[in-house]
């Protein structure tokens, strides 16, 4: 099963674009280690102003092992 697939299965209550704080929920891990993620490129964001802005799709590449966009 691909990225595409699973999108409309894993975290369907969830929007195509999440924050940190939604991030942090989905992979059940806490703020200071969802930064660390986001920082080091780990799983790919876009940073607005403060803000983190994820792809939906990128997490689920990052927890797949597949290519984020």
């Amino acid at each position: 099963m691909g990225i595409k697939e699973l999108n409309e299965i894993m975290f369907k209550d969830f929007p195509d674009c999440v924050g940190v704080q939604e991030l942090g929920k989905m992979l059940g891990i806490k703020r200071t280690k969802t930064y660390e993620l986001l920082k080091s490129g780990t799983i790919k964001s876009i940073k607005i102003g403060k803000d983190y802005k994820i792809s939906k799709y990128n997490v689920i590449a990052y927890l797949t092992g597949g290519e984020q966009i």
